[in-house]
Parts: structure tokens; C-alpha cells; sequence
């Protein structure tokens, strides 16, 4: 689709303000410099971000013979932003103000059986409600929802059009949301938005290209790639963890057999554990938290059931990214999410060495295999980020006024 003058000039906002979150305070000709855009075209959406009141000026710096000059910096209360992470297990809501700093975090549980729209919906409500109450902002302060949900997702129309866990199908879940939710939503999936909070704060900062793989009940891959998030012609680039990996293999959630996401997802590993072992106290069979909370214990203590099914997920995990190495040719690949958070530097050391063995020299030379560093949930802050570029897209429709628009962009 051609891209009109005015999503040109909101990517060019929005990534002048990612360099002034990132860096400030910070001077126009620094900025200039960081996007690459003319200094005259910095100085325009610097102009404008201003009149939103989304950054400040922040006093001068000294240049060498010059005049000094003008620095700005993002104002942290010039808007509030909600990140959404919609898992299989749990909704994770986070209120941040506009330096992305988190203000207030709301948690519920998402139990087996409770995967019905209306009732996920439930849960993300309850949420936001309390992070806006516990932070104590203004209604009027909330610039916008960015919501994260599993699987693939169309985000112009705001519908969940798969999402092969709970057997969801075109799911109109904006819609729903908006019976209960005031604010201007945005919709996306947890590779999108883990990929951009690695772009923005973690492991990809500053590099052209990397992949961000997700490790939690579903499984995939966030790209980014020429420094930029890549998303598919359809919204639906990094579905690495519904790839095959063993020809007629396991039966996958999504009915295809041998699918990355068999072996290496939460209900994966479990199902490894159970036939390995079936009676070992590692495994709560009703419980995928509890049972990898189990395993990293296991490992970290060098219990050998623990080792050896850290050992068989390995096997497949690291020939996985092998070929996402030999493809893209990364410079970095950030293991996130919760099952790669909780196994830790062990995963991390054992996936090194099995890609290492899978990929082909010279690309594998040039990647590094990290864990994610961000402290806070990462989707939480990427779907922000969704938010504030949605909030970004409004303010270009109409004059640079505090005035809100009640509808989603």
C-alpha cells in the first residue's frame, strides 16, 4: 500500500520523538544526525511535538564557536500510555508516562477454561481500570491502549483473526474492548510489540537487524530488520514458531504437526518432562507457570530430569534459530518472554552452543544470542509504543490542540 505524505510526516514524528525519549535532552542537530532527516524538517516536528506538549525546552548547550544550542527533552507528563499483554495464561497491564517510565502495573490470571472473548475482555478492563485509579492520571491524560494479543491479528480493523490457543477465529476484539474501555485503542500481536521494545530500550538498540524470539505458551519471532520493525505484507511476518521442524511430528495447537511451537512452547516442554519422566514432582500438570518455575529450579540445582529436558528443547530450539540466523543474518537475537526469562543465562549458554552447530559459520560469526535486559514485561512497553504512535497519527489529522478524539485511529 503507497504511503501518503501524511504517514510519511507521522513516521517521521514518531521517530523523532523515539530519538528524544532515548536521548534526552538532546539537540536538534543531534537529531538530525540520529534519523538522518534535514535539519529544517527536525526543527519542523520538533516544533510540533512542543505544541502537542509532548516535549519541553530544557535550556542550551555550548557548541564549539557557534551559537548554543537549544536543547529539548520529552515531557514525562505531557500524556499517559497503557501497554496490554494479552497471554494465554495471564493479562499484564502497564501505565507508563510519556518517557515510557512505568507509573502503575495490574496483573490477572487467566485460568484454563476462561479463553472466551467476553471473558479475556473481563480481565483487560478490570486491569486498565486499576493501573489508571492506582496511578491517580486524568482520563484526559490517557493518549491511547496499545493491546497485544497471541496470534495474527489485523490491526486496521482491530479484529484477532487467529489465534490458534484458544481457537480463536475473527474475533472483533476492539470492538469489545471499546464497550469497556474509553480511551483510543490500537491492536497487535506480542512479536511486534517485544521486537519494538528491544528496538527501543533493549538488546536491538542501535542495530540494523535482529530477531526477538518470543519463548512463552506460543511461540514466534519478532524481526526487525534495516533498523526498522518488519511487519509482512499481511501483518503476519514472524510466525517462525508454526514453521515445521519435524516432518509428521507432534500435533500442534494449531493442527499442523512437527510446528516449532510443539517443542519448545510452555505445553511443549511440559509434554517433554511427561514423557521423560511421568511421575517427576517437576511437572504440575494443570500449571505451565509452576512447572517451568520447577524446571529452571531443577536446573539451576543439576537435577538430571531437569537438565536433560532443558537439553531436549535445546535440540530443537537452537536449530530453529539456526535457521533464523542463516536466513537473516542477524547481528543480535533476543531470547523474551516468560519461559526464556525464567530459564535464564542456562538457556541462554545451551542455545549458543546448539546453534552454533546448526548455522553456517559465517552468519552465526555475526550474531550474538542474548536475553532480553528489559526489567518491565516488554510487550507491555511495545504495545505502549503502539499507542504512541497511534496518539502520533491523530494529533497529524487535526491542529496541534489538547482537544481528544474518542475514536481509535
Amino acid at each position: 500500500m503507497k504511503r501518503t505524505s501524511r504517514d510519511i510526516r507521522t513516521a517521521n514524528r514518531y521517530e523523532v520523538l523515539r530519538q528524544i525519549i532515548a536521548a534526552s535532552p538532546t539537540s536538534r542537530q543531534e537529531l538530525a544526525a540520529a534519523t538522518g532527516l534535514s535539519l529544517a524538517t527536525v526543527a519542523t516536528l520538533v516544533g510540533e511535538l512542543l505544541d502537542l506538549r509532548m516535549i519541553t525546552e530544557v535550556g542550551f548547550e555550548d557548541s564549539a564557536g557557534g551559537r548554543p544550542r537549544g536543547l529539548v527533552a520529552v515531557n514525562p507528563s505531557g500524556g499517559a500510555l497503557i501497554g496490554v499483554d494479552i497471554a494465554e495464561t495471564y493479562v499484564h497491564v502497564e501505565l507508563f508516562d510519556l518517557a515510557l517510565n512505568v507509573l502503575a502495573r495490574a496483573e490477572e490470571d487467566v485460568r484454563p477454561g476462561e479463553s472466551l472473548p467476553e471473558q479475556v475482555v473481563g480481565h483487560v478492563a478490570a486491569a486498565v481500570g486499576s493501573v489508571v485509579a492506582q496511578a491517580g492520571v486524568e482520563g484526559a491524560r490517557v493518549l491511547g491502549v496499545g493491546v497485544s494479543v497471541p496470534g495474527q491479528v489485523d490491526r486496521a480493523t482491530g479484529v484477532s483473526e487467529y489465534a490458534p490457543n484458544w481457537d480463536w477465529h475473527e474475533v472483533p476484539l476492539l470492538d469489545l474492548l471499546t464497550e469497556h474501555i474509553a480511551y483510543p485503542l490500537h491492536l497487535d500481536n506480542p512479536l511486534r510489540a517485544s521486537a519494538v521494545a528491544e528496538l527501543w530500550f533493549g538488546a536491538a538498540r542501535g542495530r540494523g537487524d535482529a530477531v526477538v524470539v518470543n519463548l512463552g505458551t506460543g511461540v514466534g519471532a519478532g524481526l526487525v530488520l534495516g533498523g526498522a520493525l518488519h511487519r509482512g505484507v499481511s501483518n503476519s511476518a514472524g510466525e517462525w514458531g508454526h514453521t515445521t521442524i519435524v516432518l509428521d511430528g507432534r500435533l500442534c495447537r494449531c493442527g499442523k504437526h512437527g510446528c516449532v511451537e510443539a517443542y519448545v512452547g510452555a505445553s511443549g516442554i511440559m509434554l517433554t518432562l511427561r514423557e521423560l519422566s511421568p511421575g517427576s514432582t517437576l511437572l504440575h500438570p494443570e500449571d505451565q507457570t509452576a512447572t517451568i518455575a520447577a524446571l529452571a529450579r531443577g536446573v539451576r540445582a543439576q537435577d538430571p530430569v531437569a537438565l536433560k529436558v532443558l537439553r531436549d528443547t535445546v535440540r530443537y530450539l537452537g536449530t530453529g534459530i539456526a535457521d533464523l540466523v542463516n536466513v537473516f543474518n542477524p547481528e543480535v537475537v533476543v531470547l523474551s518472554s516468560w519461559v526464556a526469562t525464567a530459564l535464564g543465562e542456562p538457556l541462554v549458554a545451551e542455545v549458543r552452543e546448539a546453534v552454533a552447530r546448526h548455522a553456517l559459520p559465517r552468519p552465526m560469526a555475526a550474531t550474538e544470542i542474548v536475553l532480553s535486559p528489559i526489567p518491565t514485561d516488554p510487550v507491555c512497553l511495545g504495545a505502549a509504543t503502539f499507542a504512541l504512535e497511534g496518539a502520533l497519527q491523530s494529533a497529524g489529522r487535526r491542529q496541534p490542540k489538547r482537544t481528544r478524539t474518542a475514536s481509535p485511529s
